[in-house]
């Protein structure tokens, strides 16, 4: 099993920067791709951005491209997810995901197999 606990959630005004973190421990050697996916309230959970943990390849969303970036720490076991320039449709519960086969079809939330609890971002205008 593996475990994902997410961290860097808050509030921010709009334009500004916040950083999330997700560690993952268990059986951390059968995870190829890692990211996240957020839900706002009346809305279906969409794919935000992830990395492929083999090879470093990441995937964004069109609405995040250019704002937000992944990364992944050095154990490759912790993902990063960078947001800057914040919008108040940003808000969102943002969940932590991995699987255990690479990135192809990323948006599918379906085909992860771990999620982390969620950790509330919050954009005012």
């Amino acid at each position: 099993q593996v475990q994902l606990v997410e961290s860097g959630g808050g509030s921010v005004q709009a334009g500004g920067s916040l950083r999330l973190s997700c560690a993952a421990s268990g059986y951390t050697y059968s995870i190829e791709c890692m990211g996240w996916f957020r839900q706002a309230p009346g809305k279906e959970r969409e794919g935000v951005a992830v990395i492929y943990t083999g090879g470093g390849r990441t995937y964004y969303a069109d609405s995040v491209k250019g704002r937000f970036t992944i990364s992944q720490g050095n154990a490759k076991n912790t993902v990063y997810l960078q947001m800057n320039s914040l919008k108040p449709e940003d808000t969102a519960m943002y969940y932590c995901a991995a699987r255990r086969y690479g990135c192809g079809t990323w948006w599918r939330d379906r085909e992860y197999n771990y999620w982390g609890q969620g950790t509330q971002v919050t954009v005012s205008s």
